[in-house]
């Protein structure tokens, strides 16, 4: 069965490139303009009109139609049907081939992929379709390679050398000549580029480009994660000589432009092991009994500026990357950790979102701009925790991020419990517009000087938490709103309305363990993902059914094109809070200061680009930190080989059944060969495998007894052996 598309933000752009070839193809020798194939297609409005013509532009720049003569267009005449598309390849090692105006998928048998590689981007020759087949083609052409560079394990012979890679979907080994080596050791672990792959051989040729270390250690393995994306682990010299020159002082001349904010109240909370502090809060009682809220973030584009070479590696790198034992971040330490973190008893220069809030956390007023301010106080989640909690001013030694216990002064303790009220108040007023909640429980290490895991740990989303998160929420919303009203060019954070029929899978799934979800439409829909959400904490289930939930979601993406954010249930959204750490934070600071100045908006393309490539770093950089914690977790395990455990099913296939123990969050598989006391098959109605003899079932959802059968940290899998039910 051909795999179901992913439908995002471009499912609309899909529906009229598809409506486009169907008018061109139904009278191939007619040619029309674009208010004709408007008026067959049914677009009426504004908007779809100017996004029909964006697209028959783009489809005649790629080749695809023809413009006649000026503002006519018709099909491109062929002699076969050829399509563009994207290679998804599956495990068998056969691939489907994701084409945009084609409603399913093409099939492509592996003896018909033409060296094309998993992502590639292809020509493929679609073959006429034979009755009750699946829709199949061979591969004509590879157009673009999406992966250049791979990771793999050095196999050296006498006179060349052979790299294995460790990407699974790539299914041939690379030809490196004795001399592309650079000097790598037989078994070492390296990075590869992929050089040109000759219609007589049977491997393309590569070139050593980084010898990684030694399989199995940790730094060679941490470092393997991140070149597998293409993510860089430190800074080239010149970037990090140039950081080092700029000046950071702050100067009288400077916070003359600002609004100076020194002598509000003014402090932080983070992570007790965060180092670099984006974001601060000020309060200030207002004589007509309103509050005055600041919320302060680093002026990361006072130092980074356009045009530098600091600017360049900002935005190549567009994220910071948070590993499991470390943080490789987007802008230097001088910077991250330094000038731009807003640590205590340091004046700092700030972009700056302030509101006037009266005690109902209505808005009377807004201002936003460069400030400078002065931090009072570094607070962890923790000690905030306490104060919400108790209403206290003294911080025990136990949670003290200062080493010892300590008190706060009666304005600090004011200005938290008033946040925190505040804070409830508006998600209260974001739950009852239909946001969604999603508190996903966050797996943590405890690790030893050496990277040695001692313990697994649960991260969760306490009131502290949510304080600062209601905040951040609030200046990135009233900043895009203050925008994108004046329908000026702007970066947003878009998230599309999920996808129908993965939820209906999500239903079915959950439907095992006793929850469902009311699909009538968009507000009974977010109430009942909101009950299963809050029905599931404590369970079992909980972290499946977070995660399950989670995938059913569109993805978040950057765009100049607003839809507004659906998960959160704002029309306006942007990301202004994070610019040490976020590349498109620093663009939405750029861009709110250049409307303050009064000048014109400049051209979308531009950003659009810029937001597509932040996208794409971001899912890179999210599969770089989940494999670095399936690492670690691996790691865990291996000291626990005699060890029995309770996990809950998680996920069943035809080869095996995923098992998630539930005291540490570990996925591992057991394999249906391994469990002998019975020939499994899969039932894919059931969720289920099934002993042919005796009946014996194992179901998505059921908790079993396993113990660690295998690990494997160069390969990152985890094989258990199952014990049995929980009876």
């Amino acid at each position: 069965m051909s795999k179901k598309k992913k439908r995002s933000t471009s499912q609309r752009k899909n529906e009229l490139t598809k409506g486009i070839f169907t008018v061109l193809e139904k009278e191939p020798s007619k040619s029309f303009n674009y208010k004709q194939i408007a008026a067959k297609l049914g677009v009426t409005d504004t908007q779809d009109r100017n996004e029909l013509i964006k697209r028959l532009g783009q489809l005649k720049a790629s080749d695809r139609i023809v413009e006649e003569e000026k503002g006519k267009y018709k099909k491109k005449p062929s002699l076969y049907t050829y399509f563009t598309g994207k290679v998804d390849l599956t495990s068998s090692g056969n691939a489907y081939i994701v084409v945009d105006e084609l409603e399913d998928d093409i099939f492509v048998p592996y003896n018909s992929l033409n060296r094309a590689l998993h992502g590639d981007t292809v020509e493929v020759f679609l073959k006429p379709r034979r009755k009750g087949k699946k829709q199949e083609g061979e591969i004509s052409k590879v157009l673009e390679r999406k992966k250049t560079s791979y990771v793999g394990i050095v196999d050296k012979q006498k006179t060349f050398a052979f790299v294995r890679p460790s990407d699974s979907r790539m299914y041939t080994d690379i030809f490196i000549p004795l001399d592309k080596l650079k000097k790598a050791n037989d078994g070492d672990k390296v990075l590869v580029n992929l050089g040109d792959w000759p219609s007589d051989a049977d491997s393309p040729y590569g070139e050593v480009v980084e010898v990684l270390g030694k399989p199995g250690e940790h730094n060679t393995e941490i470092h393997s994660i991140l070149a597998e994306y293409g993510l860089p682990y430190e800074f080239p010299y010149e970037v990090e000589q140039y950081a080092k020159t700029l000046d950071t002082s702050i100067k009288a001349s400077e916070i003359a432009k600002r609004r100076d904010m020194r002598d509000v109240l003014t402090f932080t909370i983070d992570p007790k092991d965060a180092k670099d502090f984006d974001d601060a809060l000020s309060f200030r009682k207002l004589e007509n009994g309103n509050y005055e809220i600041g919320i302060h973030i680093a002026d990361v584009s006072h130092y980074v500026e356009p045009g530098t070479i600091l600017e360049e590696e900002a935005y190549d790198r567009a994220t910071s990357v948070y590993l499991v034992d470390r943080v490789v971040p987007m802008l230097p330490e001088v910077l991250s950790n330094m000038a731009c973190s807003l640590r205590p008893n340091e004046e700092k220069y700030t972009f700056s979102a302030v509101f006037e809030m009266d005690d109902k956390a209505r808005l009377v007023n807004q201002w936003f701009g460069r400030t400078v301010i002065n931090s009072n106080e570094r607070f962890a989640y923790e000690e905030a925790q306490h104060i919400i909690e108790t209403g206290k001013d003294s911080i025990p030694e136990d949670i003290s991020i200062r080493d010892a216990a300590y008190s706060v002064s009666g304005d600090i303790v004011e200005a938290i419990l008033t946040f925190d009220r505040l804070a409830k108040i508006m998600r209260q007023a974001r739950m009852n517009a239909g946001a969604i909640s999603f508190d996903k429980i966050e797996v943590k290490f405890n690790l030893s000087e050496d990277n040695v895991p001692l313990g697994v740990y649960f991260k969760e989303a306490k009131d502290a938490n949510k304080l600062i998160e209601e905040f951040m929420l609030l200046a990135n919303r009233k900043v895009a709103e203050y925008i994108g009203k004046q329908k000026k060019t702007f970066v947003y954070r878009i998230h599309d309305k999920p996808d129908e029929e993965k939820l209906m899978a999500l239903n079915g799934v959950i439907s095992r363990f006793g929850h469902s979800i009311d699909l009538k439409d968009r507000k009974t829909i977010n109430k009942s993902l909101n009950q299963l959400l809050e029905d599931v904490k404590g369970k079992k289930e909980q972290n499946l059914v977070d995660t399950l939930a989670i995938r059913s979601m569109s993805k978040a993406i950057y765009t100049t094109e607003n839809i507004g954010h659906y998960g959160l249930g704002f029309d306006y959204y942007t990301h202004f809070t994070s610019p040490i750490r976020r590349y498109p934070d620093v663009m939405v600071h750029r861009l709110l200061q250049h409307y303050l100045d009064g000048e014109k908006q400049p051209s979308a393309v531009l950003y659009e680009e810029k937001c597509k490539h932040s996208s794409d770093m971001e899912v890179l950089a999210a599969n770089a930190e989940r494999d670095s914690v399936k690492y670690m977790q691996i790691k865990f395990m291996e000291d626990h080989k005699d060890q029995e455990f309770l996990g809950v099913i998680s996920g069943v296939t035809e080869w095996g059944i995923y098992v998630e123990i539930i005291e540490n969050k570990c996925e591992g598989m057991v394999r249906i060969r391994d469990i002998k006391d019975d020939y499994y098959v899969f039932d894919e109605r059931q969720y289920a495998i099934i002993g042919e003899r005796r009946k014996r079932v194992y179901q998505l959802g059921d908790e079993v007894y396993v113990m660690v059968k295998d690990t494997d940290l160069v390969k990152r899998h985890l094989d258990f052996s199952l014990i049995g039910k929980k009876e």
